[in-house]
């Protein structure tokens, strides 16, 4: 087989596995627990929001929705929320959080619930915009369309309120760009986003998303409007999640978090795009949030409130509550033997323990962990009344404790307690509220001489629930290891004590990166011993970057893969931080758990969930590269006609000889540019990490096969096409088409008004390669053996046989000349269909739904099409050469412009894909001015 059909099976084989691995990496990576939402709804259209308020109104929407039974169609007595519908989202995905947020507040029908009746919290009114699924993910001029509406329906809302009422607003995909796009405005309160691509458009095919994203980067770094940004991680594939991280940008004080599902307290697990807004994880949490911030009039209350209800872990709770100091008197308390653990299995009444602080170091960690109970208000959503605090107590003068005073932690979170046995998360279970555990931690220096104690002091325990509590002086489990190192192998970790509340494991060398995921294996004790009654089991706790924790439970045997993963730093996304590390916590009840179960760990890279990591974020990266690949073919094309003097070679011959002879060159210039350190913008935007070296080889072969199946494809396409023509239609003679061609100026005019007034640019490309393609599918020469009929006609005449062999040998040069530059036009055109047909996809959804009304100002710019548009209509007719060189091009070849247009494809295209078609365009219309120019306005 030949180098060119052999690379293109071996790309559709690639591009099979890459699916595969591809697919795996929801159930892999991070499997998603959500439970189910169910609602009674109802939606009641805001039919006086008409176009007395906007232009628009025709065209989208406004509705309010009522959860049947529980809710009275009445408005202006609670707090406006405004939903926020994304790219083909519908306003009926309100309903879950809507839905959820009338059921907590009220209870049961007609009643407030308990938790509610004492406060001032008032009930939540939710609107929410309807755009008919807009595809405002394409489109940058539908997402201002919708920003104006949005704007105007917020008004409109308010004026149903009493004066100085404000809005919260939430946005679910690409309407949390359009969220972002309302501000400043003093009349929105906060702001909560849900699977929101803030930092990296999704699809990168229209500069104007670029402007409104750098539009929106600058309000956010003055604007005071607190935004809370929820990201689904590696479940989420529709977005990749590092985009949905909000920028670290703000004004002094300003509130930005950015909260991943899979530390969610309460929620501990990856959710779907489409999912966010109906698991019930994370959706009871997002109404209970709105709600609350009803309730908070200051910014520092709205920030709280977001803390508390939408918290991830990472920091400490805005306001701890204050303790009063605890008295202890004789007989209240008990003391541990020094370095002996609080185990609590079934703790009852009102107890204080008091743990001595040990003085044989001058830095250890106190760890306490608490089941199901209360931590300083830190707590499952269905606690049980069980509570502790901790405190430091000194001896008095007689050396026993004396008052104690309150020890603010240095770290409170809740982390989840999973299920022995049973897989984390559960499968469309996930979590309960009442599930969790409460982990405190306080660093404490000890002071010499005199003795002191930490007491835990216990309340209204009813006999249910656990804590464990102990000191941890352990130091890290540290490994040199390299992500080099890993590549054909693993390495072991041996834990160092297996009865540690807390290990922490440091691999300083290994790569933190979205494009690379570790695998962890816990390896089994070969004490023999077992564990039945676990109070907590070995959770590995994977913090990767400040918004993103994932939970593993980690004992031998277990089914369930676990994946060690980030989404930053990432591909063609700015990372001011330091190349971070790998760092993990494995945390334990210790002797009360099953840590003795487990002797240590094995780390290896996953190399399935890997490649499927580059999959996912370099598709347009493969789609501009193709680009490049074809217009390198066509200069090495141009380039052996002009040395030589022949025709243009065949596609099929001048991809064979680009794969067979140049391909490994341009392989192995790849692979060397990817050490170079460049921006993250350009080329595989990872900053020249040797490690992911291979994707370049890989994604350009890649490339260079598919554009090769391109071929096969365009060729079957034709034929039918070329065989159905050549059966009904009739011979046209030179003079005719010459006729067609003297029209030609008044009709590109026509078509340019059509442009102008009526249609965007890109349903005219469209129709440029449609009829490019019959060009091609009709036009093929004759072979040389063949005689046409014009020439049998003059053949009757007195001739020069050897002027007629001459002109005859010179009318087949210049047909197959011109056919084969329009096959390679064709094959060109073809790979740019893919970085315009996104915005003509969006016309055409939108005509079905609203008619001419589809805001498509910046589209209606013919020259963004004019120069393919006189090429495919000269080729259409001219008999002569199509491209041939002008004169002006003696010592500079205009077919370097091909060289330029592969450097914007490689470089530049991955994170500006609209860039690849506008130099393409600017190419075009460089030979069309100077290759065709007068022959054109001359038909000839």
């Amino acid at each position: 087989m030949k180098s060119a059909p052999a690379l293109a099976v071996s790309s559709l084989l690639a591009v099979f596995l890459l699916y595969l691995a591809t697919v795996r990496i929801v159930d892999d990576l991070s499997p998603q627990g959500c439970r189910m939402s169910w609602m009674s709804p109802s939606y009641i259209l805001q039919a006086d929001f008409n176009s007395s308020w906007t232009p628009l109104a025709h065209r989208y929407s406004l509705w309010l929705y009522r959860e049947v039974g529980w809710q009275s169609n009445q408005v202006g007595q609670g707090v406006p929320v405004l939903f926020i519908p994304g790219n083909a989202g519908s306003s009926h995905q309100v309903r879950s959080i809507a839905s959820s947020a009338a059921r907590q507040f009220h209870g049961s029908p007609g009643s407030i619930s308990p938790e509610f009746k004492t406060r001032s919290l008032k009930p939540l009114d939710f609107f929410a915009v309807e755009f008919n699924e807009d595809l405002s993910a394409f489109h940058g001029p539908t997402v201002e369309a919708e920003t104006a509406y949005t704007s105007q329906a917020i008004a409109y809302i308010l004026h149903l309120y009493p004066p100085g009422t404000q809005i919260i607003v939430l946005g679910h995909s690409m309407g949390g760009i359009v969220a972002t796009s309302l501000l400043p405005s003093p009349d929105i309160s906060a702001i909560i986003t849900m699977s929101t691509p803030h930092i990296l458009p999704p699809a990168r095919f229209d500069a104007r998303i670029d402007t409104i994203y750098d539009q929106n980067r600058r309000v956010l770094e003055g604007d005071p409007t607190p935004i809370v940004s929820l990201c689904g991680g590696a479940t989420d594939m529709m977005i990749p999640s590092e985009s949905c991280v909000l920028p670290a940008v703000g004004a002094a004080g300003s509130y930005r978090r950015t909260v991943f599902s899979s530390a969610l307290e309460g929620a501990w697990t990856g959710v779907g795009h489409r999912e966010m807004v109906w698991c019930h994880q994370a959706r009871w949490r997002v109404a209970r949030a709105t709600l609350e911030l009803g309730g908070a009039s200051t910014p520092a209350g709205r920030v709280a409130v977001l803390d508390q209800w939408l918290r991830d872990g990472h920091t400490l709770p805005a306001e701890l509550p204050l303790q009063k100091d605890l008295a202890l008197a004789e007989g209240e308390y008990d003391t541990l033997p020094v370095g002996t653990p609080l185990v609590l299995t079934q703790p009852r009444g009102l107890k204080t323990y008091l743990l001595p602080i040990p003085a044989d170091s001058n830095h250890r960690r106190f760890v306490f962990y608490v089941s199901q109970g209360s931590v300083l208000q830190v707590s499952p959503q269905k606690p049980l009344s069980l509570q502790a605090s901790v405190y430091r107590c000194s001896a008095s003068s007689d050396g026993t404790p004396s008052t104690c005073i309150s020890l603010p932690p240095t770290t409170l979170k809740l982390i989840p307690n999973p299920i022995p046995g049973k897989p984390f998360p559960v499968p469309s279970e996930g979590t309960d509220e009442s599930d969790g555990v409460v982990l405190y931690e306080v660093e404490v220096n000890s002071a010499e001489g005199t003795p002191q104690w930490i007491a835990v002091n216990v309340e209204n325990a009813d006999g249910r629930g656990w804590a464990v509590g102990g000191w941890d002086a352990s130091a890290p489990v540290t490994r040199d290891v390299s992500t080099l190192g890993l590549i054909f192998g693993g390495v072991e970790l041996l834990l160092h004590e297996s009865e540690a509340l807390e290990s922490t494991v440091e691999l300083p060398n290994l790569l933190s990166h979205a494009l690379v995921v570790y695998r962890v294996t816990p390896l089994a004790s070969t004490s023999g011993s077992s564990c039945k009654d676990s109070l907590l089991q070995p959770l590995l706790s994977h913090t990767s970057h400040p918004s993103e924790t994932h939970y593993f439970p980690l004992r031998p045997g277990q089914n369930r893969n676990v994946l060690l993963h980030t989404h930053l730093p990432a591909p063609y996304i700015h990372d001011p931080r330091p190349r971070p590390g790998i760092t993990f916590n494995i945390y334990s009840s210790g002797s009360a758990g099953c840590q003795h179960e487990l002797a240590g760990i094995r780390i290896s890279i996953d190399w399935p969930t890997t490649v499927g990591r580059w999959t996912t974020r370099y598709f347009t990266t493969l789609a501009t590269w193709c680009v490049a690949i074809v217009a390198l073919t066509i200069f090495v094309a141009w380039s052996e006609a002009e040395r030589t003097g022949v025709p243009v070679a065949s596609v099929p011959y001048s991809l064979e000889h680009f794969i067979g002879v140049h391909m490994r060159k341009l392989v192995l210039a790849c692979f060397v540019m990817s050490f170079a350190p460049l921006p993250e913008s350009l080329y595989l935007g990872t900053r020249g990490e040797p490690l992911f070296a291979p994707i370049s080889a890989l994604l350009i072969a890649l490339a260079g096969g598919l554009v090769y199946v391109s071929w096969w494809l365009l060729v079957a396409l034709m034929s039918p096409i070329g065989k159905i023509t050549r059966v009904l239609s009739r011979p046209t003679s030179r003079p005719e088409k010459q006729r067609i061609g003297r029209y030609t100026v008044l009709s590109m005019g026509l078509v340019f008004i059509l442009i102008t007034f009526f249609v965007p640019w890109q349903v005219a490309y469209l129709g440029c390669w449609l009829i490019h393609l019959y060009t091609c599918a009709t036009s093929q020469p004759l072979p040389a053996r063949a005689t046409s009929p014009a020439l049998e006609t003059i053949a009757l005449a007195p001739r020069d046989e050897d002027d007629q062999t001459r002109a005859e040998q010179q009318q087949r040069k210049d047909d197959f000349n011109r056919y084969n530059h329009s096959m390679h036009i064709l094959l060109l055109m073809t790979w740019l269909l893919p970085l315009s047909a996104p915005v003509l996809v969006v016309w055409v959804r939108t005509l079905a739904t609203a008619g001419l009304t589809t805001p498509f100002d910046g589209d209606h710019f013919f020259g963004n099409v004019a120069p393919f548009l006189v090429l495919v209509d000269f080729a259409s007719w001219t008999r002569g050469p199509l491209l041939p060189p002008h004169r002006l091009e003696e010592k500079l070849s205009a077919r370097w412009a091909w060289v330029i247009l592969a450097g914007i494809a490689l470089f530049v295209g991955p994170r500006r894909a609209y860039s690849v078609f506008n130099a393409a365009n600017t190419i075009v219309g460089l030979l069309v001015v100077l290759r065709i120019g007068r022959r054109y306005l001359r038909s000839e």
